[in-house]
């Protein structure tokens, strides 16, 4: 969702908040309603924030995502199952993939973590969580796993940028060792809890999971080493630079992970897996359409809708635009497959054809 159709700052009380919803109104969070939560849009800007995060460190309430943890003797097969990706069976490490339908579509993107052997952690969404669990239930029927959704046990902040890993260093020491990609238990503030090293934004960083009644201490002692609030404006400038897709505009049970750009997530040569028919077919027969990366030459900003044209054909339409302080407006949708990189294409803003370039992504060239 692009900050273009968020909703304006609201107060609606009938709205699910994170349990940093008050530290982020008392940091100066203006809140906005995203998929039903309130959560901060900005603090002291969005070129701010996104400056922040580019240059040295900023903080984002991400307590609304999922955890789903997995359980059981046959925890990695299950995980296998419903991913199209190799699912990594190794204590600490964890594995971006596709959860998909029957069809191949995709619904949802997430990391699974192998916390040890038989237990497993998968960080999911927030927009479909809930269906995300059911789908798990659903698929688990066979296997010898517990499935458990807990995440309105778990608030989490996710900490970017080129010297958040060394910040948070100073709260939970030796996290600078933590490989990109792996989870670790920890104990912080007299809680347990878990530390990765992801992100969402093209810079190193790590995501901290606390217990809900331990959080608003760990924004308190981030704020005091200097890590700057930021929302969800700059962090949709940030993923968008880095190529990173948003679930529910970018990727949905309309598309698969090949039409998506995201073909490497898929490994056909794995034992069965819920939509590899479908992809297999899909793949010998080519695909028709495919999100591809734009970047505007002349002025405006793209936005979510906006339709593509070479010429006087359309060829597709946006699914993600915004204004980057990088590269001013960049955008990607669904188009034709003929659209291929250095392509000249025009995106309708407005009313207003605006000249544009196809280019692949990432915009930002990722420092991890």
């Amino acid at each position: 969702m692009n900050v273009y159709f968020w909703r304006r700052y609201v107060t609606h009380t009938d709205l699910k908040k994170t349990p940093l919803c008050a530290a982020c109104e008392a940091a100066g969070g203006k809140m906005v309603d995203f998929h039903g939560w309130l959560l901060p849009v900005q603090f002291e800007g969005i070129l701010a924030e996104h400056k922040a995060v580019r240059e040295a460190a900023g903080m984002f309430d991400v307590s609304h995502m999922g955890q789903i943890f997995i359980e059981g003797k046959d925890a990695w097969a299950f995980l296998q199952h419903i991913n199209c990706n190799n699912i990594k069976n190794e204590p600490g490490a964890g594995t971006y993939s596709h959860i998909l339908t029957e069809k191949g579509t995709i619904i949802d993107d997430a990391i699974s973590f192998c916390i040890m052997p038989e237990k497993f952690l998968t960080v999911v969404n927030a927009a479909c969580a809930d269906e995300d669990y059911a789908w798990f239930q659903k698929q688990a029927e066979p296997f010898d796993v517990t499935v458990r959704n807990e995440s309105a046990a778990w608030a989490m902040i996710a900490v970017q940028g080129p010297k958040a890993v060394e910040t948070v260093n100073n709260l939970i020491p030796g996290v600078q060792e933590l490989a990109r990609f792996h989870i670790r238990e920890i104990e912080l503030l007299g809680a347990k809890g878990y530390v990765t090293r992801t992100g969402y934004t093209g810079e190193d960083g790590v995501e901290i999971m606390l217990p809900n009644d331990k959080i608003a201490a760990l924004w308190d002692e981030l704020l005091k080493l200097g890590v700057k609030p930021c929302g969800l404006g700059a962090r949709d400038v940030l993923r968008l630079e880095a190529g990173y897709l948003l679930n529910g505009a970018d990727a949905d049970q309309t598309r698969t992970p090949y039409e998506a750009n995201c073909g490497w997530v898929v490994k056909l040569a794995k034992e069965n897996f819920v939509g590899k028919d479908a992809l297999a077919a899909q793949k010998a027969q080519g695909l028709k359409e495919k999100l591809t990366a734009f970047v505007l030459k002349g002025p405006g900003v793209p936005r979510a809708g906006c339709k593509v044209y070479a010429g006087a054909e359309e060829k597709g339409v946006l699914t993600s635009g915004t204004y980057s302080p990088l590269f001013k407006g960049i955008a990607v949708g669904y188009v034709t497959a003929d659209v291929a990189a250095g392509s000249e294409v025009e995106i309708e803003i407005h009313g207003r054809k605006v000249r544009a370039e196809a280019v692949k992504t990432p915009f930002y060239k990722n420092r991890v």
